[in-house]
């Protein structure tokens, strides 16, 4: 049986989000980053690769830096119309602000240029005041521009370190950005 999205997306939660990477939602096709299975994913891994030469599954790792997606709509979208995708990103913008408020992370990405503004509004109702980065979906000939852009970003996103990531029991971790030497 397959596991659903968001008991894929909760199997994945680090105990501490330092960074917070928001897509649009998961696809009505049943490919999920989380499932390891979905575009986005492959496209995010080979930017992360490039930069932070991973070794290991790449989930884990993602989960060890303290990283997680989430979407700012909980239900697929990419089989509505443009006025009914518009109204379901409108409607799930107060549900983003109470979970970035529940997970107080010290960066943003947004993976969708389009949502920028309402994932934006939904960080600033949290409280957040960190770093907020937006890309381009890395669909329909945004490959290239969305992997130039997270090779830029991803060395300043905040990250665990290696040494208080073996062990999740420890209590608190201490994040980092790259050029900490975190890897």
């Amino acid at each position: 049986m397959m596991v659903t999205v968001e008991e894929a997306r909760a199997d994945f939660r680090p105990r501490r989000i330092t960074t917070l990477f928001v897509a649009e939602s998961a696809p009505v096709v049943g490919t999920f980053f989380y499932h390891g299975n979905g575009h986005l994913g492959r496209y995010l891994r080979r930017s992360i690769e490039e930069v932070l030469a991973g070794d290991g599954d790449f989930l884990e790792c993602f989960e060890s830096y303290g990283w997680y997606l989430d979407d700012l709509v909980l239900a697929p979208v990419n089989q509505l119309t443009p006025r009914e995708r518009r109204a379901a990103h409108h409607g799930a913008a107060q549900d983003l602000q109470r979970r970035v408020a529940e997970y107080h992370p010290l960066a943003i990405v947004c993976l969708l240029k389009s949502i920028g503004p309402i994932v934006r509004a939904a960080a600033s109702g949290a409280r957040f005041d960190g770093p907020f980065f937006e890309v381009p979906f890395p669909g329909n000939g945004q490959q290239r521009r969305f992997h130039l852009q997270m090779i830029d970003i991803i060395p300043e996103l905040p990250r665990e370190l290696l040494s208080q990531r073996s062990d999740r029991a420890r209590g608190p971790r201490r994040p980092c950005r790259a050029s900490d030497n975190c890897q």
